[in-house]
């Protein structure tokens, strides 16, 4: 029996030809199509995210109509002259997509701010803000491989949609049929009727302003000779980073040249992700053959920063828990020596980065928050603290995954700062005769070493999906008691919003949002923390030890992997 959504999508008049050449090329194939159609793409709080394609459970005008379609309900629900800024990154159909949400919500009534070129996510949250629209919408998958594609939603306050707004959302997008239900109007012909318009170079300036305000010590970079590496990976931060750049005064700055350009196949870098080495070859080449200090990468939405760094003849990678303890360090040493670090201090970290952070931030009087995973929940905190009058106490937030934000001018991660503010701490260190792996190497000898590493295992299709899901329930349902034969000392479920103490039975309940999350903590002092990923179809497990020495903590490392791959049975 043929799939009933297969069937109403292969009788429309599709607009968009590949889609149908998709739909007939499958046609008789009940696994392919059953892949296209088991079920609609999935909006959490982090949107939609899914493989480009025909059907339901792919990323294609359809699908983007019908969220769009429920994004728009919700905000004529809720205001009377609602807007929305919408921007895009490098992707596939990523320009198509933001132009087709741009139609749906000018179509009902609401005015579209969109800018004329691909733009950053942090430059899309910075005009939420400025233009002061009730929504925001970034067409992006951030650093998934080329064949991916998505859409986050931003709130008013410039930070993507946490559960509450996400679930009323979802509410008005399920009653949605993507041909039947969405409204939708000629891109020119809204333009001409102002209900699109394009967002003016001024606004950009205001972001470049802004970003420029968190410089501590940019005066050092011009003096500091320094040679730089970029790739944007194919991305939006080609522009915006070369430019803060060039205004800081650093004016060697050579770019991967294969790399530079917005590309969505991303034929040079398959994972377009600067945590992967595999990503920055061709960036290591080149600082190789020009001699360049540093390497910086960007994500193709320019929300992360990966970086290495010439020591010893050799360039050696800095990880984004590294790079995050190096950053807190630098702007929290530096604010107190100039009289600029606010009385009660605050820095905000998910629940699966660094316990380092803990340890510098007690040295400089700095409270540590702890969030879920997920950079909108560090936005979220901002905005609470700007409720109270307090934002200014935040002076750094940031997640292991490369994410950092110093300023409250944007609710998301930013890495055209993180690129201004690693130019500036290097050229900063430089000038006292050391390099960031010296300073790096100095927080470990002082506070202990801190190896945190992250595996990943992939479910792909339904039937990986419903095995992803078995096993966090086992998990849950089951708790181990000890692992590896070593007892377990507390164990956090987060979706259940309980801590547990094993030694004494005694719980608490966690004051967290529900999350599917679970935390193990052994009685030698090391940690995993589980979850299924929240953009890809994958179970993450995250490892965190301290040792006095590199070698004692990697050996701690493998055998920690060792034992919970054997407790997932994977």
């Amino acid at each position: 029996m043929e799939n009933a959504k297969y069937l109403e999508w292969i009788t429309k008049d599709l607009e968009d030809k590949d889609l149908i050449e998709e739909l007939n090329a499958v046609k008789g194939n009940e696994e392919e199509i059953n892949d296209r159609f088991y079920r609609e793409l999935e909006f959490g709080t982090g949107g939609l995210r899914g493989v480009i394609g025909a059907g339901t459970n792919r990323m294609n005008i359809y699908t983007v109509r019908k969220a769009t379609q429920g994004l728009a309900n919700y905000v004529n629900d809720n205001w009377s002259d609602g807007a929305v800024a919408v921007s895009y990154d490098s992707r596939i159909k990523s320009d198509l997509f933001a132009r087709e949400a741009a139609k749906v919500l000018a179509a009902n009534g609401i005015k579209v701010h969109i800018y004329r070129e691909l733009m950053p996510t942090p430059c899309l949250s910075f005009a939420v803000r400025e233009l002061c629209c009730q929504m925001g919408i970034m067409v992006t998958a951030s650093h998934n491989p080329a064949k991916y594609n998505g859409y986050k939603a931003y709130g008013s306050d410039g930070c993507q949609i946490t559960n509450e707004t996400a679930d009323a959302v979802l509410a008005n997008i399920k009653a949605v049929n993507e041909f039947d239900d969405v409204k939708v109007i000629d891109f020119e012909e809204a333009l001409q009727k102002g209900l699109i318009s394009y967002i003016g170079d001024e606004v950009k300036e205001a972001f470049y302003s802004n970003v420029l305000s968190q410089s501590l010590h940019g005066d050092l970079v011009q003096k500091s000779g320094f040679k730089l590496v970029y790739t944007p990976l194919n991305g939006t931060g080609n522009k915006p980073v070369r430019e803060i750049l060039k205004r800081i005064g650093l004016n060697d700055v050579t770019v991967v040249p294969e790399q530079e350009k917005p590309d969505g196949n991303f034929t040079t870098c398959p994972f377009p992700n600067p945590e992967i080495k595999e990503a920055l070859a061709l960036g290591l080449k080149l600082c190789e053959e020009t001699g360049s200090d540093l390497l910086l990468a960007t994500d193709p939405d320019c929300d992360r920063v990966g970086i290495a760094v010439k020591y010893q003849d050799e360039y050696k990678l800095i990880t984004g828990n590294e790079v995050g303890c190096l950053l807190l360090n630098y702007i929290a040493s530096q604010r107190k020596e100039l009289g600029t670090l606010p009385k009660n201090p605050l820095t905000v970290k998910t629940i699966v980065t660094t316990s380092l952070i803990d340890c510098i931030a007690a040295e400089y009087g700095v409270e540590v928050v702890d969030v879920l995973t997920g950079f909108k929940y560090i936005g979220e905190l901002i905005g609470k603290l700007e409720q109270k009058g307090e934002e200014n106490r935040y002076i750094f937030g940031f997640e292991e995954s490369y994410g950092y934000l110093s300023g409250t001018y944007v609710r998301d991660k930013d890495a055209v700062v993180g690129s201004m503010l690693i130019c500036e701490m290097a050229a900063f260190y430089a000038d006292q005769g050391k390099n960031l792996v010296d300073v790096l190497n100095e927080l470990y000898a002082k506070y202990g070493y801190h190896l945190c590493t992250q595996k990943s295992f992939a479910f792909e299709g339904e039937a990986g999906m419903e095995n992803m899901n078995a096993i966090m329930q086992s998990l849950r349902e089951n708790p181990a008691a000890e692992i590896g034969g070593i007892k377990v000392a507390r164990f956090n479920d987060y979706k259940k919003r309980l801590a547990k103490d094993c030694l004494t039975g005694r719980q608490e309940p966690i004051e967290l949002p529900s999350s599917d999350v679970l935390m193990y903590q052994l009685e030698d002092g090391c940690k995993a923390v589980i979850r299924p990923s929240g953009t890809e179809p994958k179970i993450k497990i995250y490892y965190f030890v301290v040792k006095e020495h590199e070698a004692s903590a990697r050996k701690r490392e493998e055998s920690l992997n060792e034992d919970f791959t054997k407790l997932l049975k994977l």
